[in-house]
């Protein structure tokens, strides 16, 4: 894409959902990073059911360490990798309480030390929480970047750097909620939905659909 063609790329993702949010659920900075560690190979619909009654018993690390990681599991069973994900924030909220006075840093470096906080996970709870201008590169973000065009990239981290490069400042705040929104519900991993996406005339992916399948069936029956 063009500078002009990425600036109108975001200007009709901004049109459409001008102040985009994160799906997951949490009250408070703490609970937000809880919940996207969890986040890991889920979905946040998931999430969000298992933190529903956790977070209404968890608000602070000293919460979470006097739950224990068996009583953690008994809210998370339902999330894949519940084991390892219990162990981790666990772990992350001891080292939270004794290293950082049970505040969660505004610092990447200081954030990927903690147990199971990735680079993803990180540029989240930067992001979300203290509304720093992160790309965090999950599986939608990674295929949109790639079959738009838009951030051509072989890992997470080379995206990530094609759109630290490439989004106009007006966007960059926003710019990875409208990318994991459109790659949820319009560019679809198996079906793009390409009839009703609203930067599609923009987009380089070669095989578009342009039909919505269930309509073109209806009219040939």
């Amino acid at each position: 894409m063009t500078r002009e063609q990425i600036f109108e790329f975001f200007r009709l993702l901004e049109e459409l959902n001008p102040e985009p949010e994160t799906e997951l659920k949490f009250g408070n900075v703490y609970q937000l990073l809880v919940a996207v560690v969890l986040s890991a190979q889920a979905t946040d619909a998931g999430v969000n059911k298992a933190t529903r009654s956790l977070f209404e018993e968890v608000k602070t690390p000293q919460q979470m360490v006097a739950l224990g990681e068996d009583g953690l599991k008994q809210h998370i069973k339902t999330i894949g990798l519940f084991n390892s994900k219990a162990k981790n924030v666990i772990a992350l909220s001891e080292q939270l309480i004794a290293n950082y006075s049970s505040e969660v840093p505004q610092n990447r470096d200081e954030l990927v030390k903690l147990p199971g906080v990735g680079r993803k996970t990180a540029n989240v709870v930067m992001n979300c929480a203290f509304g720093e201008e992160t790309f965090a590169v999950d599986t939608h973000v990674f295929r949109v970047g790639n079959r738009t065009g838009l951030a051509k990239g072989k890992t997470p981290e080379q995206v990530e750097a094609k759109l630290e490069k490439r989004v106009p400042s007006p966007f960059r705040r926003h710019a990875h909620h409208w990318l994991i929104l459109l790659g949820r519900y319009t560019c679809k991993a198996r079906k793009p939905e390409c009839w009703r996406c609203p930067v599609v005339d923009l987009c380089s992916f070669k095989k578009k659909v342009l039909e919505n399948p269930k309509k073109a069936k209806v009219a040939a029956g």
